[in-house]
C-alpha cells in the first residue's frame, strides 16, 4: 500500500544549522510529532548521502513517520525510502513514476498551475509550492508569492499541495484557507532551540 502524503514535511537540513544530523533531526521533529521527514542535502559523495539517508530512514521506520528523499531518485531507490521529491531541474516525475512503480510517492515541484497540471498528467502524489514568505534556503530563489499567490495557484492546480517558504506555524491557518494541503519547514524547525516544540506547535495548527 502507498504511503500517506504528510501534511507537515519537516525537511532536514545540515547547511543551515550544524547541532544534529539528518538522523537526529527526524528523531526530534518525530518526537514532536511530525507525520513526514524529508531528506535533502545539496553536497557531499553518493555514498555519503546514502549512509546519512539510509539512517534517517531507519529513524522513520521506527517511528511511523514518512520518508522523502529530495531530488535523488537513486538515493530513494538505494534506501527504499517512502518516496521521492523532484525539483524543476530535477528527474522529470513522469520519468521517476515509471523508474519506480505506483507503490511509492511522488512529489513535484510546480509554480504555475500548467506545470501543477502536468504534474499531475506525469503521475505526482502532490505539489510543493512556493516560497510563500521568502527562504533562508536557497540562493537566487524565486520572489515570495504570498498567501494570494497560493490561493490562485490552488484553483487551477488539481493536487495536493505542499505550501514552502518560511513558513511559520502562526502562519498555517491562513495557508489552509488558501487551499494548502500541508506545509513544508526547514529553518523554522531545523533552526530552533526546542525543535520537538516547534514541530508540535506545527502539528496542532495542522490539525
Amino acid at each position: 500500500m502507498k504511503p500517506h502524503v504528510p501534511k507537515l514535511h519537516v525537511i532536514t537540513d545540515t547547511t543551515l544549522q550544524s547541532r544534529h544530523t539528518h538522523a537526529e533531526l527526524a528523531q526530534l521533529a518525530i518526537d514532536g510529532g511530525a507525520d513526514g521527514i524529508q531528506f535533502r542535502q545539496k553536497d557531499g559523495s553518493t555514498r555519503d548521502l546514502l549512509r546519512q539517508a539510509e539512517a534517517t530512514r531507519n529513524v522513520c521506520a521506527k517511528g511511523g513517520a514518512t520518508f522523502i528523499v529530495n531530488d535523488r531518485l537513486d538515493v530513494a531507490m538505494a534506501v527504499d525510502a517512502d518516496g521521492v521529491h523532484v525539483g524543476q531541474d530535477d528527474m522529470p516525475a513522469r520519468e521517476a513514476r515509471r523508474l519506480w512503480g505506483w507503490d511509492k510517492i511522488v512529489g513535484a515541484t510546480a509554480f504555475t498551475p500548467t506545470m501543477a497540471l502536468q504534474a499531475l498528467s506525469d503521475g505526482a502524489d502532490y505539489v510543493g509550492f512556493g516560497p510563500l514568505y521568502g527562504t533562508q534556503s536557497k540562493a537566487n530563489a524565486r520572489p515570495a508569492t504570498g498567501v494570494e499567490g497560493l490561493r490562485r495557484f490552488a484553483a487551477g492546480c488539481g493536487l495536493p499541495i505542499i505550501a514552502i517558504g518560511s513558513v511559520k506555524a502562526v502562519n498555517v491557518p491562513e495557508l489552509l484557507d488558501a487551499g494548502a494541503y500541508g506545509v513544508a519547514v526547514i529553518s523554522a524547525v531545523c533552526l530552533a532551540d526546542d525543535i520537538p516544540r516547534a514541530v508540535a506547535e506545527f502539528v496542532a495548527a495542522l490539525r
